[in-house]
């Protein structure tokens, strides 16, 4: 066994290479056998408790050991060997659709380009594309709407009845690096503004310095700030330098009532990738184990095309299993992505592939 398998991994058996070629995986998949052209099915699964969290415990964390090239060797297999076509892909990229954190996050944000999102928001494909995939009695949603805290109010006016929530970034994003009493205004600004959910950034410094203790409490507090809304606690990878930092802030997180972990902020020199990515689900899995608690995954930052969806969505099913299809259990954090999967589903139904300037995102 490879020193990158945690505990859980061990009594895992590995997935054959063709289970997601040949399986339709996905609820917005055709039943086998299903002749060409049969209506997809958009199927959304119910909630599950959040996150109750635990004591901080080092011993679940402190002594894994993360082996860099294997981890890198198994994300590699998710792009060469896994793969859909025709109307599985379709399906995949259906699902994927529903999994998107649909994110504005420049400094040049207005209400109107907010409304505008959420718009898109409201109908991520154009209404031909879901009447050729037979979707027009349920067409598809994405998961949420992420904005500052000062569009949240614009952000849920224009999405009220729609059943999207909106997500807020917050605690001095995206650094992280303000006082915490800061923080946590900015969170319960976010929450009485309307926001459903909390993407919160954690101070990297506490994990370089190993500071698991002040990382703890941070992140505890910030959930207690959050209220009901979900808490998705942002590691920002790309500044935590080794796989075991990701572990370690991975478990340390979830253990301070995390309901989401995510890669970044988007905004690193190194956001989203598939090793990164592997070795949270790693630590989320492990978590699981321990607890019984079912924690979500985001990525963001990177994903830009239809085949970064379809390889992440392969990762989670891989690993995780089925309920991780689902948008309350994983979230992609991208704007661009949408426009790449909406060519990709107009190729589908015409054959034709458009210029991406065709499938404007808001």
């Amino acid at each position: 066994m490879d020193k990158t398998e945690t505990r859980a991994q061990a009594a895992k058996p590995p997935v054959a290479k063709q289970q997601v070629a040949k399986t339709p995986a996905l609820a917005a998949v055709p039943t086998a056998g299903a002749p060409t052209g049969s209506a997809l099915t958009v199927v959304s699964h119910g909630g599950h408790a959040r996150n109750k969290g635990t004591p901080l415990r080092p011993e679940w964390f402190e002594t894994v050991q993360v082996n860099l090239t294997a981890t890198e060797r198994r994300a590699g297999t998710l792009g060469g060997r896994r793969t859909v076509k025709k109307e599985y892909q379709a399906a995949w990229l259906v699902k994927a659709v529903q999994c998107i954190d649909l994110t504005t996050l420049a400094g040049d944000d207005t209400p109107g380009r907010v409304h505008r999102l959420a718009m898109k928001a409201r109908r991520p494909l154009r209404e031909d594309i879901v009447a050729a995939l037979g979707l027009a009695d349920a067409p598809p949603t994405v998961g949420a709407v992420c904005v500052y805290p000062t569009m949240v109010a614009p952000a849920v006016k224009a999405l009220a009845g729609s059943g999207i929530p909106v997500a807020s970034v917050a605690t001095g994003f995206p650094a992280g690096l303000t006082p915490l009493p800061q923080r946590l205004a900015e969170i319960r600004y976010a929450v009485d503004q309307g926001a459903g959910e909390i993407d919160i950034v954690i101070n990297r410094a506490q994990v370089l310095t190993q500071d698991w203790n002040a990382l703890y409490d941070e992140v505890k507090a910030m959930r207690e700030a959050c209220g009901e809304a979900h808490l998705k606690a942002i590691l920002g990878t790309g500044d935590l330098k080794t796989l075991r930092n990701v572990y370690k802030a991975s478990m340390v997180a979830m253990m301070a009532g995390a309901d989401f972990i995510k890669t970044s902020t988007g905004k690193e020199d190194v956001n989203a990738t598939l090793p990164v990515s592997l070795t949270m689900i790693r630590a989320l899995r492990d978590y699981g184990d321990l607890t019984g608690e079912m924690i979500g995954f985001k990525p963001a930052g990177g994903l830009r095309t239809a085949k970064d969806a379809l390889a992440w969505l392969a990762l989670m099913k891989e690993e995780l299993g089925r309920p991780w299809l689902e948008p309350d259990l994983f979230r992609i954090g991208a704007s661009s992505l949408l426009a790449d999967i909406e060519r990709q589903l107009e190729h589908y139904v015409t054959g034709r592939y458009s210029a991406l300037t065709h499938h404007a995102m808001a």
